[in-house]
């Protein structure tokens, strides 16, 4: 009778089902409860690493989508369902989900990589990008500058990965390097002596380290002479400019012509 055979086929139905249900639920209660442990002792190693914070959350969500994956897979295989197509479809995913999101990732990475080898830290002055400026927070996808007049620079960190970094802010002091001319009729000596003399009347430039006011350049129509001097690294442009400002008022008590361009007509009568 066909409600006999509709009925063998759902005592069948209900058999499978109350079969596979008692496979599942203690695979699901065990990966569960697997996923867990696992869990806590990675957040206690986690813990113990002098690691940023964004890292350790990254590292978290990491390991647990990798467990929920491997628990699917042991899941399917004790369901019997077939594996092989399920990872194919997730390498096909991945991958397409990777192209996708390819400078999404190269930040992240590029993040990390920053993270890591800290190139610089919060408050340090920076050249990164062909950008300059303050940083005023480094996150996993940006890092974020402070111009001089103030503007909000926000550089991704894959062009920081991929560009030349200069830190000012790494020492605790910093070198002050001028350059100014001078006429040919002043004495090389004279010269040399006016500018020593604003060096040492300067308060904030290091004494301990080595100072130099040297020649540096024989020009067209003038001598160019260098000053290279320290500072603390906070006195930087306080010593730079109070320097610049001291020069010119001390060439014109000396009788020293700071030159520049000019030129001279000659009127010739016939």
């Amino acid at each position: 009778m066909p409600w006999n055979n509709l009925t063998e086929l759902l005592s069948q139905l209900v058999d499978f089902a109350v079969g596979k249900i008692l496979i599942l639920v203690p695979v699901v209660v065990v990966s569960l409860i697997a996923i867990k442990i696992i869990m806590k002792l990675v957040d206690r190693m986690l813990g113990r690493l002098p690691t940023d914070e964004t890292i350790k959350t990254l590292v978290r969500t990491s390991i647990k989508i990798l467990l929920l994956a491997v628990a699917a897979i042991v899941l399917m295989s004790c369901l019997e369902i077939p594996v092989t197509s399920f990872v194919a479809l997730l390498s096909v995913a991945g991958l397409a989900l990777s192209l996708s999101i390819q400078n999404f990732l190269s930040n992240v990475f590029a993040g990390l990589q920053l993270l890591a080898s800290k190139p610089f830290k919060v408050g340090d002055y920076v050249d990164a990008g062909n950008c300059s400026g303050t940083v005023y927070e480094i996150g996993l996808f940006y890092t974020k500058l402070t111009s001089v007049d103030n503007k909000l620079i926000q550089l991704p960190n894959s062009t920081i990965v991929g560009s030349n970094v200069i830190n000012y802010s790494s020492q605790t002091h910093r070198r002050v390097e001028i350059k100014v001319t001078a006429s040919y009729d002043a004495p090389t000596e004279k010269v040399k002596q006016v500018l020593s003399k604003v060096v040492e009347d300067n308060p904030l430039v290091d004494r301990e380290k080595p100072i130099m006011v040297r020649v540096n350049n024989y020009q067209d129509s003038a001598i160019e002479y260098i000053i290279r001097v320290w500072c603390a690294n906070e006195d930087y442009w306080t010593v730079y400019y109070d320097l610049m400002e001291a020069i010119k008022p001390a060439f014109d008590a000396n009788n020293i012509e700071m030159t520049y361009p000019h030129l001279n007509v000659h009127m010739m009568k016939n």
